[in-house]
């Protein structure tokens, strides 16, 4: 079943309000009083709507027991990611399963995430067809203008939830200090409400662990931060794609280009993979090998299959098919890649990241940000255009003639003949 983009949206309030409401009565079971369990102040837990959307989108034309164990991984990777933002942003920890069998670090474990296979299976088999029968009841105009107003607050709720958790303290003080009267009277009520926002997250979440800060030297990149991420990010791009071309070369007998964009041997896919494996797996590069590789081989294949569903709804192509390998799933991931991708894991963390780390880092600071957002706006452009190309090409495939300026740019610059070459296995579909 496909989905419009304000189908998604309302399934994102719809799964938030529930996992709000679901957080709340078991928290208050627990606690004997009524809490707040959402992160911002509204009723909704984001978590809930947003694993909810990438599980639709990514696993909805699965069943049975792939749907379920698609589930359980998309569902605890979102929890891991949770808990570790928490942790990084408010350096606490607000839950932890260090009691329960097979957990990792107490911010996941197997009869949680089992748990969460089993809502997240009802979730897309029952409630999201009842959610989206309950939309389309509605009228048009009402039900966007709905949707509208649901995200402006929304997004207001939680820009002023971040700005009084992150900037509660010096500027206020300063304000307090100032002779303005308003002045004043807005630094007492910015300081009452972010109490109370401190108050409500505390008292719903009942902080287990405060987490200090890592102690910074001045090095450039150092640690684990968004420069060292973006970098690498590059660095996974470029060294991906050469590694694709050269197993091409040696499995098929041919050269062909391996590039995600038209602009320079980069594969988005390596090069996301590679800066997110090691954001999220940062603190266990130094765990065993077969540690890093089971988690790289079902981590890895989680990720590939999502990559196949969105570059598929998004331009109309199938980028890569491995319906001819055996133990595939759909064609868009295989056993034997998955393995591909927990040795790349093992092979990353134990070999080229301490290096790749250390040459970044080398970098004089100002240099080494200056070099990083200038690669941040050319592959912005890079990608841009790449979507442009990509998007007439499949235009192209169903007959559309070039009516708009930049459709004919695209034409003059990107025909068929030059997309057909950097991207020889992509395949148009329906």
């Amino acid at each position: 079943m496909s989905y419009t983009g304000y189908e998604l949206l309302w399934l994102f309030f719809a799964y938030s309000f529930a996992g709000w409401v679901l957080e709340t009565v078991f928290a208050a079971a627990r606690q004997k009083q009524f809490v707040n369990r959402g992160l911002i102040n509204g009723p909704v837990c984001i978590l809930y709507g947003t694993a909810a959307v990438f599980m639709t989108v990514g696993l909805d034309e699965l069943g049975g027991i792939w749907l379920f164990a698609g589930c359980v991984i998309y569902a605890t990777v979102m929890e891991w990611i949770a808990g570790h933002l928490i942790a990084r942003y408010y350096h606490e920890r607000w839950w932890d399963y260090s009691g329960m069998k097979g957990n990792l670090d107490g911010y996941i474990a197997l009869p949680m995430s089992l748990i969460w296979g089993v809502l997240g299976f009802a979730g897309l088999k029952w409630g999201n067809p009842l959610f989206t029968d309950i939309y389309r009841i509605l009228p048009v105009i009402l039900r966007e203008a709905v949707l509208w107003v649901l995200l402006g607050i929304l997004a207001v709720d939680a820009l002023a939830t971040y700005m009084l958790m992150h900037g509660k303290s010096g500027r206020l003080d300063r304000w307090e200090a100032a002779d303005n009267q308003f002045a004043n009277v807005a630094a007492r009520l910015g300081k009452w409400i972010s109490g109370h926002v401190e108050s409500r997250i505390h008292k719903a979440y009942q902080v287990i662990e405060q987490i200090e800060e890592e102690e910074k030297t001045g090095t450039f990149a150092e640690g684990c931060g968004f420069y060292k991420v973006v970098m690498l990010f590059f660095v996974g791009a470029f060294l991906g794609d050469i590694t694709e071309t050269i197993f091409c070369r040696i499995t098929a007998g041919v050269w062909m280009s391996r590039s995600s964009v038209v602009w320079g041997p980069f594969s988005i896919v390596w090069g996301l993979a590679i800066a997110l494996v090691t954001a999220m797996f940062y603190k266990y590069k130094d765990r065993s090998d077969s540690f890093l590789f089971l988690m790289g081989t079902f981590l890895g294949g989680a990720y590939e299959y999502l990559c196949s569903v969105l570059t598929e709804l998004v331009f109309g192509t199938v980028f890569w098919d491995y319906s001819d390998i055996p133990f595939n799933l759909g064609g868009r991931i295989n056993l034997l890649y998955c393995f591909f991708w927990g040795i790349a894991a093992v092979v990353w963390f134990k070999r080229l990241y301490p290096a790749a780390s250390r040459l970044i880092e080398r970098l004089p600071v100002l240099f080494g940000k200056l070099l990083t957002w200038a690669l941040i706006i050319f592959m912005s452009c890079n990608m841009l255009v790449s979507c442009m190309a990509l998007i007439r090409y499949d235009q192209r495939t169903r007959g559309a003639e070039a009516e708009e300026k930049w459709q004919i740019w695209v034409d003059e610059h990107y025909n068929d003949a030059k997309m057909d070459a950097i991207y020889p296995n992509a395949k148009s579909v329906e």
